[in-house]
């Protein structure tokens, strides 16, 4: 029994399917077979666009809000201060100091770690001294020598001085002997050659002696090298202060200068802003300053001017005011009070960002919110 479709069934597919003719009039799409009903609804991706815009705006619309806050604040600020008041954006610096190694060498151990607080004289690194001692304990064996030599030639010329004291006591007898007839020329003649060769053997000696001196000389400066080298191999801190970097590990070969770690001087912190030509013109050194930091909001710094730079120069990007970098400014440098820095060592903090003010009149009165230790609201 066949298993293909009977003619019944022929007959009817064929009765529903309309002629050839027919099916050329009737459009593409409605040929087609009918899409899945399991997929998205129509317009399903036009909402998620919808939605994905109006993410995007509410995120642009925040940040507008926080940078017109931040602007308002400032504007704020700066209407409130006084006309014989400046202010600029800045962050806090420190003078930095490097620590390296004068001599090249193997660095052989580093005692401290990043961040660690150190005192002036503090021993941080040593350098690898075993040549140096060596070569230490062969001077002093060549020092201690030359003097031995020394000794040695001293007793020459003493030996020789002896000697032409007595030719000069034979030459002097001999010439009265002649005198007297009892002596010939002959032997006056042999007195006065071996006083002669007396006094060529001293001025011999006497010179060795100046030899000997001078090889003495050499190698003690040697020596002093050699330990004034030894002394720098052990790497000190010249100044109270923290470890910002640790640049070199023990084990390490580095060059005469070659840095093994950088130390931030605590005592020497500053905020850089900068002031526009008719401002900058009204700043003197020593001026009184004031700092405000972003994270310490409620606690003004006592700072001075230390530094005011005498060519103008556009801001760098750190200023946050368009306006402010696109014109030549001055940098002003304001130093916290040294004294303020030592009671507050361990919360020295540099990269802070902040607000420096400067007065500029000293005639003109700090606002009450500028007094130093109040709170600056």
């Amino acid at each position: 029994m066949s298993e293909g479709n009977t003619p019944q069934e022929k007959g009817a597919a064929a009765a529903a399917s309309p002629p050839p003719q027919e099916q050329a009039l009737v459009p593409l799409e409605a040929r087609l077979p009918a899409p899945p009903t399991n997929g998205p609804p129509p317009g399903h991706g036009r909402k998620r666009a919808r939605r994905l815009v109006l993410g995007i705006l509410l995120l642009v619309v925040a940040a507008l809000g926080a940078g017109g806050g931040w602007y308002w604040w400032q504007q704020r600020q700066a209407m409130a201060l006084p006309a014989g008041i400046a202010w600029g954006n800045g962050r806090i610096e420190a003078e930095q100091v490097d620590i390296a190694a004068k001599t090249p060498g193997r660095l052989a151990e580093v005692l401290v770690e990043e961040g660690a607080m150190v005192r002036a004289g503090q021993v941080l690194a040593r350098m690898d001294t075993r040549e140096a001692e060596a070569a230490l304990r062969r001077a002093q064996a060549q020092l201690g020598q030359a003097r031995r030599v020394l000794e040695a030639r001293q007793a020459a010329v003493a030996q020789q001085q002896s000697q032409l004291q007595l030719a000069e006591a034979e030459l002097a007898r001999t010439r009265s002997l002649v005198q007297s007839g009892y002596a010939t020329r002959q032997a006056l003649d042999q007195r006065s050659s071996a006083r002669d060769v007396a006094a060529a053997a001293l001025n011999t000696a006497m010179a060795q002696i100046g030899e000997a001196e001078q090889a003495i000389q050499a190698a003690a400066e040697e020596v002093e090298r050699l330990q004034a080298q030894l002394a720098d191999s052990v790497l000190t801190a010249p100044l109270d202060g923290r470890v910002q970097y640790r640049l070199a590990n023990p084990g390490e070969v580095l060059g005469a200068g070659g840095r093994v770690l950088t130390l931030l001087d605590i005592t020497n912190v500053y905020m850089s802003v900068f002031l526009p030509t008719q401002e900058a013109g009204r700043v003197a050194i020593g001026a009184e300053g004031r700092i405000v930091l972003d994270a310490l909001p409620d606690y003004v710094l006592p700072a001075h001017v230390s530094f005011l730079s005498p060519q103008a120069q556009f801001t760098p990007k750190a200023v946050e005011t368009r306006s402010e970098r696109e014109r030549l400014m001055f940098r002003v440098k304001l130093r916290i009070e040294p004294d303020l820095l030592r009671r507050y060592a361990e919360q020295v903090r540099t990269g802070l960002p902040g607000t420096g003010y400067v007065r500029l009149d000293p005639a003109v009165a700090w606002p009450v919110w500028l007094q130093p230790g109040r709170r600056a609201s």
